[in-house]
Parts: structure tokens; sequence; C-alpha cells
């Protein structure tokens, strides 16, 4: 590895358990345990060692990055040239519940914090088969399940919508007429204007980079992005990556112009 490269053996590597680990979650999950952390979030041994498994192996392989897990706190490098951002099971609530729509997803942030890679397993959750397994490799094509992910057409019209399961009651539906989806997984929410034909656009309410970093990556190399509600794209702050805060708003995950214009249909009303 070079001090601006990533060696594509060590992200294959990488890659594959991803998609190992995911699996092990769905073989674990019918007998889970629900305990709690202090915040009242869901937590389950199955995030710990996911989150432990795959943090390791980042820091076997690539000795000079970041690593951001949702489950344990690492020293932070300002001058590293890249950042991974793990979430070891994204929608653990659902997961713990039975519900197949959660994943295992792996950001990865360029020197700048720009969302460049993404490696995301839903090992109950795929387009018409039982997984989803999707791989965006820095300046490489993205794939799910071998297969390259092509740029959907466009259109103007917003007539179905990923919806946030919380805050729901804080947004003004009365403009919008159109369909709302929703599944427990943010990194699924966001995913879907790239992943469904009819998805428009998806409506997140505010969380943390680790729910966010590994689908923003594939947005922006659609060229799609996501917004906060007053209009500003969505970056990784100190506040989010060091302190591991919220972002600092619900987001608005689309083209702009259809961001935009979501924002002025159904309004967030803090």
């Amino acid at each position: 590895m070079t001090s601006n490269s990533l060696d594509q053996a060590k992200l294959d590597i990488l890659f594959d358990a991803v998609i190992s680990l995911s699996r092990y979650a769905r073989l674990r999950q019918k007998n889970i345990k629900r305990t709690f952390k202090s915040d009242g979030s869901v937590l389950t041994e199955t995030d710990v060692y996911i989150s432990s498994e795959l943090s390791k192996l980042i820091k076997s392989l690539f000795t000079d990055v970041n690593v951001i897990s949702e489950e344990e706190e690492s020293p932070f490098n300002k001058d590293a040239d890249y950042t991974f951002i793990l979430d070891p099971i994204d929608g653990t609530d659902v997961y713990s519940q039975g519900f197949p729509s959660y994943a295992t997803a792996l950001g990865i942030l360029d020197r700048e914090r720009n969302p460049i890679g993404a490696m995301i397993a839903a090992p109950r959750f795929g387009i018409a088969e039982e997984e989803l397994n999707l791989r965006l490799f820095p300046g490489e094509k993205c794939y799910i399940n071998g297969e390259e992910l092509k740029a959907k057409e466009s259109r103007s019209e917003i007539k179905q919508i990923m919806m946030t399961s919380h805050d729901i009651s804080k947004y003004d539906f009365s403009s919008f007429n159109g369909k709302i989806r929703t599944v427990g997984s943010s990194i699924i929410h966001i995913l879907s204007p790239v992943l469904y034909s009819e998805i428009d656009a998806a409506i997140t309410q505010s969380c943390y980079a680790w729910d966010i970093a590994a689908s923003h990556a594939v947005l922006k190399h659609y060229g799609m992005d996501i917004y906060y509600n007053d209009g500003e794209v969505l970056t990784y702050t100190d506040e989010m990556l060091i302190e591991r805060k919220k972002c600092r708003s619900t987001t608005y995950a689309s083209t702009k112009e259809k961001a935009e214009s979501l924002m002025k249909i159904i309004p967030f009303m803090p």
C-alpha cells in the first residue's frame, strides 16, 4: 500500500470478511438476545463480535488508516489518508426482533473526508435474491452480487420515497401524494434511490457517521448526495468523526434538484 492508494487484493480480503460476518449475523439472529446501551439503543453480542473482528482485520491490512466503529473507539489521526467507518449491524433493533432489513456496512473516506468507497452486506435483504452484497472500491465501478450496478434513468417527479422510522410526526405530509416505504436500516434507507427504480429519494433522521458513510459513497458515485434540511451538503466534521456525534439535522438523499424539491413538499418541523 502506498501513501495515497489502497491495495485491491487487501480490499478483496476485507470485502469477503464483511460478507462472511454478515452471514454469521444471519445464523445468529434466531436466538439473539437484546441488551441496551446507556442511551437506550439496542446492542447484541453479534454487533460487538463483528465490530471486533472487522476492526482488527482493517488495522492488520491497512496499518496507517483510521477506523471508526459504532461499537468501539480508536484514536483518530487527522493526517491519515483514509478513514474506514464501520457499522457492524446497521438496524440492530430490527435484527434483534427477527426482521430481515439489516446490514453490515463499511464506508471509506479519503484524506479530505470525501466518501469514496463502500462495502455493504445485507444477508436477508436482496434484490430478488436472498442477499445483497455491494462493493464499491475507490475509483472503480459499483457491483452488487458480482454484477455492475447500472445508473437508473432519471425522472423529475417524486412518486415514491424511502422514509425514516423515527420522528415521522415531525414531518408535514399534506403536500405529498406519493408512496412511502420504510425499513429499519439507515444504510438501506439511504441506498434506496440508487437501488430501486421507483424510489426517488430517502429521508432519514439525524444519525451517526456509521449509519451514513457507506451509502453516501454509493450515492455520490451515481451523481446523488445527502443534504441537510437547509440544503447544505452533509460533510464529515470533527464532531461526527472524533466526538462521535450525530449529524446536525434530518437529511434528504437524492439528486440536488429532487432533494430541494422534497424539502418543500415534505418539510421537517422540529
